[in-house]
């Protein structure tokens, strides 16, 4: 069990630090190419949706009975769609408003500091609000590690590209109002750590063993939790930065990279490897 837990702390990291990735593109560019975050956005969509329906639900129905497969993926559901609705993931759109106001209002400087104050505490609140959704996504890549190798890596790699948009969102607005690189990089990596500290929290909770039948359910689960992340926050994204037709492009891109991903790390890792 404990290098069950270092393998998912590890691969958490990947996923956790890939915000401050995204962090780098905005204090290395001053701006984000909203267009290729769209298309990153898509990809990443691809690779959630592939693995939630064709590697984790799937498997969970085979394993556990079509009733109770269904039942634990749709419960996944149910409990982000509620994490959703009382922290809703926050976009890049206030920002570009922001930048507008910016333009427009150069000669004023109090209008000016109170902007940058406004777009300051949007910041902080969409780090605190990607934190709270890194949380769920460490507690995957836990669950997945448990399972095997080969499951753990393909959910942190789909939640490690989820993640560079998502640092992007906190770095843009901080950077803008406090003019500072290294404050922008800091709070979006910071924001990042929620997800290895979801592993090391969810490790003390659960048992050092869990039944095969549990474990399928709760990963079902977890592919409850990643579609619906896709499809109410992800793809919607993706088609408002990279227009409707581009997106559908690299969403299906991303779901055939995922299956042949799956297919390889099936011949090379077997799914029950011990760790």
């Amino acid at each position: 069990m404990a290098s069950q837990v270092l393998v998912a702390l590890a691969l958490s990291l990947v996923g956790g630090f890939s915000t401050s990735l995204g962090a780098l593109f905005v204090v290395l560019s001053g701006a984000p190419n909203l267009k290729m975050l769209g298309l990153l956005q898509g990809f990443a969509a691809g690779l959630m949706l592939s693995i939630s329906f064709l590697d984790l639900a799937h498997n969970a129905i085979n394993s556990i009975g079509f009733l109770k497969g269904n039942l634990w993926f749709f419960a996944g559901v149910i409990f982000f769609a509620f994490v959703a609705h009382f922290i809703p993931e926050p976009t890049l759109g206030p920002v570009s408003d922001t930048k507008r106001r910016k333009d427009k209002d150069e000669g004023g400087k109090d209008l000016m500091k109170k902007h940058r104050r406004q777009v300051l505490y949007s910041g902080i609140i969409t780090a605190i609000g990607i934190s709270l959704h890194n949380f769920p996504e460490g507690m995957a890549v836990f669950l997945g590690s448990i399972k095997g190798l080969r499951v753990g890596l393909n959910l942190a790699l789909a939640i490690a590209l989820h993640n560079i948009p998502e640092g992007v969102a906190v770095a843009l607005p901080v950077y803008f109002a406090t003019q500072s690189k290294w404050q922008a990089f800091k709070l979006a990596t910071l924001s990042g750590f929620a997800e290895p500290l979801g592993v090391v929290i969810v490790a003390y909770l659960f048992p050092s063993s869990l039944s095969p039948e549990i474990l399928e359910g709760l990963l079902g689960s977890v592919g409850g939790v990643m579609a619906f992340l896709t499809l109410h926050e992800m793809l919607p994204l993706a088609f408002d930065y990279a227009g409707q037709k581009q997106a559908v492009k690299v969403v299906f891109l991303g779901m055939a990279c995922m299956s042949a991903s799956l297919y390889f790390l099936e011949i090379s890792l077997p799914e029950d490897l011990s760790l």
